[in-house]
C-alpha cells in the first residue's frame, strides 16, 4: 500500500473556524477526509435544522467523506454529575448527522470525577455509557471513547474494563497520540495494551517545559508518534488518522490563533504525510 492510499483526515476547526476554511485546509493537503467538531464556533449539536443541513450539504458536495463526529459527551467540560439528559440530546442529534453524512463514528470521553468515590463515579460512568451504547447501536453507529478526560481516560485497565462491562460492538476506543504528554503518561505503553481496540486515531506531538505542555509538529515532541503509528499499522489498523495537531487552536484551554490556524494546520498536516510515507511504510508489511 502506498501512503496515498491511507484515510489521512483532519479535524477541521483546528484549521478554521467557517466550513469553508475547514474545506481549504484539506484542500491544500490533498486531503478528502474531514472530522467534525464545530462549525463557526458551534457544536454540531447546537446548530439549528437549517444551517446542519447546508453543512451537511456542502461537505457532500465537496466530495468528502467525514469520518468521525466529536461529541461533548463526558469529557473535560461534562463531569458525571451534568445532566444526563443533554447527553442522550446531544446524541441523538449527531446520530441524525451521521445518517446523513454516512458516517460510522462519534466520539466521547468517560466523564471527569464530581467529588465522588470510585466505585460510585465507575458504577455512574458505566451506566451512562451503556446506555448512550444501546442508542448508537440501534442505529448502527459506534462510539469512539478517547485516551483523554474522565474515568477510563489515561489507564489501559480501565479503558478495557469499559468495553468489557458494556461488552457491544458500538463502544470501541480512539487512540490519540498526544495525550500522553498532556495526561502524564507514556502513551506508546497505554497503545500497546489497547492496539487491537483501537478504531480510531488523532494525531499530535507534544512536549512538556517549565510552562506547561507545549504542541509541536507530528515527530518533534515527546510522543513517539511514528512508534505509535507503527505499532497499529502492524497490529492491523486500517482506519483513519485523524490530525488534531493544537498549534493554534487548544479547545480544553480557550486557546485560539486564526489568524495562523490554516498554515499551522497545513504544516502539521504535510508532517504527517512524511512520518507516513518516510518512516512507516518501509517498517510494515501489508
Amino acid at each position: 500500500m502506498h501512503g496515498d492510499e491511507l484515510p489521512l483526515a483532519g479535524i477541521g476547526d483546528e484549521a478554521g473556524q467557517s466550513l469553508a476554511d475547514q474545506l481549504e485546509a484539506l484542500r491544500a493537503l490533498g486531503w478528502r477526509h474531514l472530522e467534525l467538531r464545530t462549525v463557526d464556533g458551534l457544536a454540531l449539536s447546537d446548530l439549528d435544522r437549517a444551517r446542519a443541513r447546508a453543512v451537511a450539504d456542502t461537505v457532500l458536495d465537496a466530495g468528502v467523506t467525514v469520518v468521525c463526529l466529536d461529541s461533548r459527551i463526558g469529557n473535560w467540560s461534562n463531569p458525571i454529575d451534568t445532566p444526563f439528559a443533554g447527553d442522550l440530546a446531544e446524541l441523538d442529534t449527531l446520530l441524525e448527522w451521521c445518517a446523513r453524512l454516512g458516517t460510522r463514528y462519534v466520539r466521547i470521553m468517560s466523564y471527569p470525577d464530581a467529588g465522588l468515590t470510585e466505585p460510585e463515579w465507575r458504577h455512574r460512568v458505566f451506566d451512562r455509557v451503556g446506555r448512550l451504547t444501546e442508542r448508537a447501536e440501534r442505529a448502527g453507529i459506534v462510539l469512539l471513547h478517547e485516551n483523554c478526560s474522565g474515568w477510563a481516560g489515561s489507564s489501559a485497565e480501565r479503558m478495557t474494563r469499559l468495553l468489557d462491562e458494556i461488552d457491544s460492538p458500538s463502544l470501541r476506543l480512539l487512540f490519540d497520540t498526544g495525550n500522553g504528554v498532556a495526561h502524564g503518561y507514556v502513551a506508546y505503553d497505554l497503545l500497546a495494551e489497547i492496539a487491537d481496540r483501537v478504531e480510531h486515531v488523532h494525531v499530535k506531538d507534544a512536549v512538556t517545559t517549565v510552562a506547561g505542555v507545549r504542541y509541536t509538529l507530528p515527530g518533534d515532541g515527546q510522543s513517539s508518534v511514528a512508534d505509535c503509528l507503527g505499532l497499529l499499522l502492524a497490529t492491523g489498523y486500517c482506519g483513519a488518522l485523524s490530525l488534531e495537531p493544537h498549534l493554534a487552536v487548544v479547545p480544553h484551554t480557550g486557546a485560539r490563533d486564526d489568524r495562523c490556524a490554516r498554515e499551522r494546520f497545513v504544516a502539521a498536516g504535510k508532517r504527517l504525510r512524511r512520518l507516513v510515507d518516510r518512516e512507516l511504510l518501509d517498517r510494515v508489511t501489508w
